[in-house]
């Protein structure tokens, strides 16, 4: 991800090595009295590192004592639930369908995030995203491109697609996501979701309701 800093991440590796190095010298009780007596320790240390650095990318980096001096972004893994509302207008009637129900999994984390957006109709897979942060300008926004295809019950009428989105980030802890989207079939809307578990769920619970085009 981009908005990694560098020098706060360099450090916490460098003071977590030396840490590493600390210990493995007194469990093993080596002596270090060369450059060479110093490598075999150093050795040592790498397996521990990586193992540290694994448990620190995979669960780690959620632990607000690294949030904003060594983790930029917040943590939106697990599911969203709310709606869509689109701005496509039906070609038979002229209307423009209700908000349509909607649930959002994302996948989170250090160094990648992925979403699956699914309604009753269709399921679109994230193939790029990242954040967008920046404290002075007040921008705080997560975005990813997309994959989209219908459900087979409704190919006839829904063609697959490619998309984007741009949600804004809202709250501290985040509360809500809402955003925009556009797709390669010309159309646009507006996204509004709210956290519901840390489960990342595969369907939409019944309690949402059904596509407002389902009985169309």
């Amino acid at each position: 991800m981009k908005n990694i800093k560098l020098k706060a991440l360099a450090l916490f590796l460098f003071v977590l090595y030396a840490i590493c190095f600390i210990a493995v010298a007194l469990c093993t009780k080596a002596e270090i009295i060369d450059v060479f007596s110093a490598l075999k320790v150093a050795y040592k240390t790498i397996p521990l590192v990586l193992l540290l650095w694994l448990g620190f990318t995979l669960y780690a980096w959620r632990w607000c004592i690294f949030h904003g001096w060594l983790v930029p972004f917040p943590c939106l893994d697990g599911t969203w639930e709310g709606s869509i509302q689109t701005t496509w207008k039906n070609p038979e009637t002229g209307e423009i369908p209700g908000p349509i129900p909607v649930i959002l999994t994302i996948r989170q984390s250090f160094t990648r995030v992925s979403c699956v957006m699914r309604t009753a109709e269709m399921t679109s897979r994230s193939y790029l995203g990242d954040f967008w942060l920046d404290i002075e300008e007040q921008v705080k926004k997560h975005g990813y491109s997309y994959t989209s295809k219908p459900s087979v019950l409704v190919a006839e009428r829904t063609q697959p697609h490619d998309g984007s989105i741009v949600f804004d980030i809202i709250g501290k802890p985040v509360e809500k996501l809402h955003g925009v989207y556009w797709t390669t079939r010309k159309t646009t809307g507006e996204v509004t979701l709210t956290f519901r578990c840390n489960k990342r769920l595969e369907e939409i619970p019944s309690h949402m309701g059904t596509h407002p085009m389902s009985n169309k």
